[in-house]
């Protein structure tokens, strides 16, 4: 498949890419700018208007869209939540009502969602079916409306996927490459009570669930990406000071949280104990099941 993606110069972009042209597919990065895009195929993208260079991007089977704001980038300041904002639901919106204006529009869009959707919902068991976020929660609103981006794509036949992808472990980036310094040094701890329950996948996995949904046409609407184990933070700082072989007797307590991150401790707190059901009844299969050897795997 001929197969565009935004986001491309990110953790998962960056892995994904040459995961899809092992795999034979042609990639064309939709970018701002082409003069900071890495070599091969690209279409300049503006988000702001949806705009899209059409000749470069060409006759496109596909469209994986990856980008947005880093919403651990800093402080949420008023204009940083803007920013992740509006790169998320008004972005996704103006890209697929110019997908939808094209003489083919694509058989398939991945579109990035995430777990906050659900909000913090204590030892809840969630799946794919489960109520969504109804209080005034930033970022389970950020995503909701991210979610509600694509219906410009609702009238197409083009399957749409929103993948509700939890903390990504990758030593080259993301959550756990920002935990390894405070672990390394031994003053890495859980985070508030840790009661709170972690829903992972390593980006191994998450990359190979993107090829997995390609492929599998019965796959469509919301799509959690996590491991099929979630953890408590208790244990997965516990499990990540066992496999660096350092101490973690050092907790975070919530109000050193909310001092020193603001309003984005509520995100390091929040509880979401998600499974993968619907790729789990698909047939997909984990590689990282267990957080000892998916952190293991991550740091090799």
């Amino acid at each position: 498949m001929r197969i565009a993606i935004t986001g491309s110069t990110g953790l998962v972009g960056t892995a994904l890419i040459p995961a899809l042209q092992n795999d034979g597919h042609q990639v064309v990065r939709l970018v701002r700018s082409s003069g900071n895009a890495p070599e091969g195929d690209i279409a300049r993208w503006q988000p702001d208007s949806g705009t899209i260079d059409l000749a470069a991007l060409g006759a496109v089977d596909a469209v994986i869209h990856l980008a947005g704001e880093n919403v651990a980038g800093g402080r949420w300041t008023k204009a940083r939540k803007q920013r992740i904002a509006h790169s998320r639901g008004p972005a996704t919106e103006r890209l697929c009502q110019t997908l939808a204006g094209l003489q083919t529009p694509p058989k398939i869009l991945i579109s990035a969602s995430a777990t906050g959707i659900y909000g913090d919902r204590d030892n809840e068991e969630l799946h794919e079916a489960s109520a969504l976020d109804s209080r005034d929660d930033f970022l389970a609103t950020v995503a909701k409306q991210w979610e509600l981006g694509t219906e410009p794509l609702a009238n197409s036949n083009t399957r749409i996927v929103h993948l509700r992808i939890g903390i990504v472990l990758d030593r080259s980036g993301g959550a756990l490459a920002r935990m390894l310094l405070p672990f390394r040094l031994g003053i890495g701890g859980r985070l508030g009570s840790g009661n709170h329950w972690v829903s992972w996948i390593t980006l191994h996995d998450l990359v190979r669930a993107m090829q997995y949904i390609l492929k599998d046409a019965s796959l469509h609407g919301p799509v959690l990406a996590v491991a099929p184990t979630p953890v408590s933070n208790r244990e997965f700082t516990r499990t990540l000071g066992k496999v660096l072989r350092r101490p973690t007797i050092l907790p975070m307590p919530r109000f050193a949280l909310r001092l020193l991150f603001g309003e984005f401790a509520n995100v390091l707190l929040a509880s979401q104990r998600a499974r993968p059901h619907r790729l789990l009844e698909a047939g997909f299969e984990f590689d990282h099941a267990n957080l000892e050897y998916a952190l293991r795997a991550s740091l090799e």
